[in-house]
């Protein structure tokens, strides 16, 4: 791959897996009209490391308490769930993340093959639209995230698989309907995507190494990982300013054109 195209990539998915308007429904269209094929790419799957990487730095504390918690957990669950808010944020985590991981082994060639179809990227872009759209007629309020709220969750996050959805503003948008804080609900979202992207970094990684352009794969990653972390930062900003819909328009007006002008 060329290195400029690399560059190009990593700055989509830098800029779009946090911003909710679909990294990956992004990235598509990109290959599509660079003539490069996006899906199914380990390099696709860097950049996607990359993010989370940002993710991690971004949200350090957290995760680092949610680590030092698991021996609590373990010792006592049921009273851990009760009694300790770590303890408990991350056994939502974990339960958030059994949805996704049921429909991301069971669609992904599925969902894998809408890329093909630059319209149906389209489509979903438009959906994305209607779900920030929505947010804007919601007051978030402080409820407590319990289970059922987790499964939803992650359940919205195992459909974003779908190119043209965003997996940020699926999640977060549902957080919001369901009562949860700005700042809780992008904060669950990001925690969520952790196990979700290193998941699949464990079962696709080995499929295709061989097939990286070594010095493309580290200035795409580089990129990304640059122009994620300043995304991540601007969308925690928009989300406490309750501007999440803003993005609505963008990702109507670039899902009506890609149905009506793609092939």
């Amino acid at each position: 791959m060329d290195p400029l195209w690399a560059a190009l990539l990593g700055l989509v998915q830098g800029l779009t897996e946090f911003l909710p308007v679909s990294s990956s429904g992004h990235l598509v269209l990109a290959g599509h009209l660079m003539g490069i094929p996006s899906s199914g790419l380990v390099f696709e799957l860097l950049l996607h490391l990359a993010t989370l990487a940002v993710v991690i730095f971004y949200y350090r504390a957290d995760v680092a308490a949610l680590c030092l918690a698991i021996p609590r957990a373990l010792r006592a669950p049921i009273a851990g769930y009760r009694d300790d808010e770590t303890v408990r944020l991350g056994m939502l985590v974990v339960l958030a993340s059994l949805p996704t991981a049921f429909i991301g082994l069971l669609f992904k060639d599925r969902f894998e093959a809408l890329t093909e179809h630059p319209q149906a990227v389209g489509v979903a872009l438009i959906c994305t639209a209607i779900i920030l759209a929505i947010t804007h007629f919601v007051r978030p309020t402080e409820r407590l995230l319990d289970a059922r709220m987790a499964l939803f969750i992650g359940i919205a996050q195992g459909l974003a698989i779908t190119p043209g959805i965003s997996r940020s503003g699926a999640t977060i948008a549902l957080a919001l309907l369901l009562g949860m804080s700005s700042l809780k609900a992008a904060r669950f979202s990001f925690l969520i995507s952790i196990p979700a992207i290193a998941g699949a970094a464990i079962l696709k990684l080995g499929e295709g190494a061989a097939e990286l352009d070594l010095w493309a794969s580290s200035i795409g990653f580089t990129v990304a990982l640059i122009s994620g972390y300043f995304a991540l930062h601007a969308l925690v900003a928009l989300v406490k300013a309750r501007r999440f819909a803003a993005f609505a328009p963008y990702c109507f007006c670039v899902g009506l054109l890609t149905v009506v002008l793609a092939p």
